[in-house]
C-alpha cells in the first residue's frame, strides 16, 4: 500500500540534500575555520553545570526553535536542554550574525565533504582534512549539533550584554528562519 506522508517527507529530505550539495559546492572557497564558533569571548564563556542559575529547555524542530527568544541577564549561565524533535540535523549555537555567517559557510564544507548530510552526521568524516589541515569536529561549547530525536546541552555564561543570537547553521536553515534573538535585560528591566 502506498504510504503518502512517507513518500513526501523521502521527496522533502531528497530535496533538501540535492539543495545542501549544490550550496555547498557554489561556496566551497569560502570556508575558513576559527570564526564560526565561540572563539571570541565577547559572547561568554563556557560553564560547569553547577554554576548554571537557570535551565531552558530548547526545541529543534524543521525549521524554527521553540522558545523562539529568549531573554538573560549579564553573568547570568544558563544551562541548555537541547533537543532535536525534527527529522533533520539540526544546531543551536550561539554567536553574533557575523559570527553565524562564518561558520554557515563552514558547515557548507561539512556536507561539501560528506560529514553531514540532511538526516545524519558522519563522526569520521568530521575528523578528516576538508582543506589546509582543517577539520569539523564541532565541539566548540557554544554550540551542539544534533541528529533527529538527540538530545544535548550547552552550558553558557553570558559575561556582558551584547548583541547575540542563536541559530542553526546547517546550509539553509539559517535562511529559512531557524534562529532567535538573545535579549539581556537590564536590572531596571528585572526589578519591575
Amino acid at each position: 500500500m502506498f504510504n503518502t506522508n512517507k513518500f513526501i517527507k523521502a521527496v522533502a529530505l531528497s530535496t533538501l540534500s540535492a539543495t545542501f550539495i549544490l550550496g555547498a559546492s557554489q561556496s566551497w572557497a569560502a570556508g575558513a575555520h576559527g570564526g564560526g564558533h565561540g572563539s571570541e569571548s565577547s559572547i561568554g564563556n563556557p560553564e560547569k553545570a553547577a554554576a548554571a542559575t537557570r535551565t531552558i529547555k530548547i526545541n529543534m524542530l524543521d525549521n524554527y526553535y521553540e522558545p523562539k527568544e529568549f531573554t538573560v541577564k549579564e553573568g547570568e549561565t544558563i544551562r541548555f536542554i537541547v533537543k532535536n524533535a525534527g527529522e533533520l540535523v539540526h544546531e543551536f549555537n550561539i554567536g553574533t550574525a557575523v559570527m553565524h555567517s562564518a561558520h554557515q559557510k563552514e558547515m557548507e564544507m561539512m556536507v561539501d565533504h560528506g560529514a553531514l548530510e540532511a538526516d545524519k552526521i558522519n563522526p569520521k568524516k568530521m575528523k578528516m582534512d576538508m582543506g589546509s589541515g582543517k577539520v569539523m569536529k564541532h565541539s566548540d561549547p557554544n554550540s551542539v549539533l544534533l541528529e533527529p530525536g538527540k538530545a544535548g546541552e550547552v552550558i553558557w555564561k553570558f559575561s556582558k550584554a551584547s548583541k547575540l543570537e542563536f541559530a542553526c547553521n546547517v546550509p539553509g536553515h539559517y535562511e529559512a528562519g531557524m534562529m532567535g534573538p538573545i535579549r539581556f535585560v537590564t536590572k531596571q528591566d528585572s526589578s519591575s
